[in-house]
C-alpha cells in the first residue's frame, strides 16, 4: 500500500511516480499537471542517481509516465513538462501525437550552473505547454499580464490603426520567461539540487487553472507546485519517491510540525563564509558581508 498523507485538499503520495499514477490517480481527473522529472544529467537526489545508460533508455522510461499523465488529464486540462535541453526533442516529438503543443517556453535564468570554457553554457531550461482540446482549456489572460514596454515605457503610438492610439501598457508574457533560480539565501530555498522558483509555478498555476482545481506534480521534489497551489486556493496531488523530500512536503504543504518523532524545520542557513585567504566573513540580513572578528563592514554585494 502506498504511504499517503492528506490534509485540506492536498494529498502527498510517497512512492514511485509511474506506479502511483497507474494505481492511485483516476482517468481524466486532473485539471493541471506540472512535470519536472529527473533530467538524466547525473545529479544525486538523496538515494536516487539521475542517470540512465542512454538517452533512449531515459526516453523509454519517460514515455511511460507521460502516457499516464495524458490519461489522468481532463479533456479541458493542461500539461506543462520540463526536461533537459538534450532530452526535450524526445518529449516534444512523443507528445505531438498525444496532445496539442501550444507553446515551447524558454525559462531563462541569470547564470549558468556550469561555467563552460569550450562551448556555450546553458542559460535556460525548456518547457512544453500542452492541452488536449485546443477549443476548450483554461488560460486566464488577465491573471498573468506583464508590462508592455512599448506602451508603458516608450509611450509609442500605433499608427497602423484607423484611429492612431497608444500601444497597450500590458500584455500576455511571451514564451521567454526570465525568473532567477532559487539561491541559498532566498527564503524559499530548500535542500534540493534542482529546486524551481515559486514565481515560475505561480505564473503556470494562475494561467492554467482556477480556484479549487486539482493540480498534479508527479515529481514533487521541494513541493513548490503544491505550496503555490495551496497559496492560490487550488487543490494538489504530489508524488515523491525520496523520504528526505517527503518531509519537505509534510512541512511546507501539510504544515506538519513533526514526522516520526523528528521536528520538521526549514533549512538552517550558515552565515559564515570564507574568502580566498580563509578569512571568515559573516553575512547580515541585507546581504552585506562583515569581518567575522572585528565586525567591520567589508563590502556591499551587488543587488
Amino acid at each position: 500500500m502506498t504511504p499517503t498523507f492528506e490534509k485540506g485538499g492536498h494529498i502527498i503520495y510517497w512512492g514511485d511516480a509511474l506506479e502511483v499514477l497507474k494505481t492511485e490517480i483516476d482517468t481524466e481527473s486532473v485539471d493541471l499537471i506540472f512535470v519536472d522529472p529527473p533530467y538524466n544529467i547525473g545529479k544525486k537526489f538523496s538515494d536516487f542517481h539521475d542517470k540512465w545508460s542512454s538517452d533512449e533508455d531515459y526516453a523509454a522510461w519517460a514515455y511511460q509516465w507521460l502516457d499516464e499523465c495524458v490519461r489522468v488529464l481532463k479533456r479541458t486540462g493542461t500539461l506543462y513538462v520540463m526536461t533537459s535541453t538534450q532530452a526535450m526533442p524526445y518529449f516534444d516529438i512523443f507528445l505531438r501525437n498525444k496532445l496539442s503543443i501550444l507553446s515551447r517556453i524558454v525559462w531563462h535564468y541569470d547564470s549558468s550552473g556550469v561555467q563552460a570554457r569550450r562551448y556555450y553554457g546553458s542559460l535556460y531550461e525548456p518547457i512544453l505547454h500542452c492541452v488536449k482540446d485546443t477549443k476548450n482549456y483554461t488560460f486566464n489572460t488577465d491573471e498573468i499580464k506583464v508590462e508592455a514596454k512599448t506602451g508603458a515605457q516608450r509611450n509609442l503610438i500605433d499608427y497602423r490603426k484607423p484611429d492612431p492610439a497608444p500601444y497597450s501598457t500590458e500584455k500576455v508574457p511571451g514564451n521567454v520567461w526570465c525568473f532567477p533560480r532559487v539561491r541559498y539565501r532566498m527564503d524559499e530555498y530548500e535542500e534540493h539540487p534542482t529546486q524551481k522558483p515559486e514565481l515560475l509555478l505561480e505564473r503556470i498555476i494562475r494561467a492554467s487553472s482556477n480556484e479549487n482545481d486539482l493540480v498534479l506534480d508527479p515529481f514533487a521534489g521541494t513541493f513548490t507546485t503544491a505550496a503555490v497551489a495551496k497559496k492560490l486556493n487550488r487543490r494538489s496531488t504530489s508524488i515523491e519517491s525520496q523520504e528526505k523530500f517527503i518531509k519537505i512536503g509534510l512541512r511546507r504543504v501539510l504544515e506538519m510540525p513533526c514526522y516520526n518523532g523528528e521536528e520538521l524545520r526549514p533549512p538552517r542557513k550558515s552565515c559564515i563564509r570564507k574568502n580566498a585567504n580563509g578569512k571568515r566573513f559573516k553575512a547580515d540580513g541585507k546581504g552585506d558581508l562583515f569581518d567575522g572578528v572585528r565586525g567591520a563592514r567589508v563590502y556591499q554585494k551587488d543587488t
